[in-house]
């Protein structure tokens, strides 16, 4: 025991490297968020992975994440998980984004997709029988279809299901998939028959190589940009983006507050840059406010929320912080 005590002591005096894992989709902010650390003369070590929500959040409510980026809220099963290992956080949105649909240029015959086309396509009933364009919508031709998509480890592919198919586990599994989106990429940036879907920044880093679909839910079909999911008309594929902080790491690590205060900071210039889809600048001030005030738990509750405006988000997140429980 005394062994243990001294090891223990000893670890707590040297500097502990800040660890982030989990999405994809965050991943590009955080790198981001990393260099402007960096170039602020900070040397502390960081570690940064990407591995999908899902297998972020195991790491997260295991102790073994400072820091998990998520593209979706925080579920029932993981917060339970996070409760046993004592593991409180801070839950912070710091961007939005549009789940874009994504085909080859060569791709002539498409220019939009319904949400009921989607579910057609996209849904485990699918499997194995829809496998051609003109499955799916008459006017287009007698071609196979390649789908590519994200891996089940991905909150990209839970908030895709739940929000296309009323179900995030409701998903045909003959695609090629996988938690790298720049592997979705490549799948169909190299084939004239591909489909996939991931989040936004990575269409705009490859906007050379791809191109985006026009949705239509109930209204007349809408793209992807910043500019449809600030005014919230790209839906019901829009969906806020998060960091969670552990709680008791953030008291202790003194680099670890000024890595997620500068975050923050900085959160509209960084989404920017990674191309992701910036909240707007006043919302970084309140976001800073929840952070200061170390409100813990999900204002979600276990939810997964689909088609939420960003106003709509963000007033569920920062209200939770006036109830009891959250203080």
């Amino acid at each position: 025991m005394a062994r243990a005590e001294s090891v223990e002591q000893a670890s707590e005096k040297q500097p502990s490297a800040i660890r982030l894992g989990g999405s994809s989709t965050v991943f590009p902010i955080m790198v981001e968020a990393i260099k402007a650390y960096r170039a602020a003369g900070n040397n502390s070590k960081i570690v940064i992975k990407e591995s999908g929500t899902s297998e972020g959040f195991k790491r997260f409510c295991a102790g073994q994440l400072e820091i998990a980026n998520a593209s979706r809220p925080i579920n029932s099963k993981e917060l339970k998980a996070c409760a046993s290992n004592r593991i409180n956080f801070i839950e912070l949105p710091i961007a939005f984004d549009a789940l874009s649909i994504v085909i080859n240029p060569a791709n002539t015959w498409a220019k939009q997709i319904s949400t009921k086309e989607l579910a057609l396509l996209w849904g485990r009933q699918a499997e194995g029988k829809i496998g051609r364009w003109n499955d799916v919508n008459q006017d287009w031709p007698d071609r196979p279809i390649k789908l590519c998509g994200p891996g089940k480890d991905s909150g990209t592919y839970d908030y895709f299901n739940k929000a296309i198919n009323g179900n995030a586990d409701n998903s045909r599994q003959d695609y090629t998939s996988s938690e790298d989106d720049n592997v979705i990429v490549k799948c169909v940036a190299k084939n004239p028959n591909a489909l996939g879907y991931f989040g936004f920044s990575y269409y705009e880093a490859n906007k050379n190589k791809l191109r985006t679909l026009a949705v239509a839910a109930s209204a007349a079909p809408v793209k992807p940009s910043v500019i449809n999911v600030q005014e919230g008309r790209y839906q019901p594929l829009s969906r806020p983006l998060f960091i969670y902080i552990n709680d008791k790491a953030y008291v202790s690590n003194p680099e670890l507050r000024k890595l997620t205060a500068l975050t923050l900071r900085n959160g509209l210039s960084l989404a920017k840059k990674a191309g992701s889809i910036p909240l707007p600048a006043s919302t970084y001030l309140l976001v800073e406010s929840k952070l200061y005030k170390r409100i813990t738990g999900s204002a979600f509750s276990g939810d997964l929320p689909v088609g939420l405006t960003i106003g709509e988000a963000l007033r569920k997140s920062f209200d939770a912080g006036k109830q009891p429980q959250y203080r």
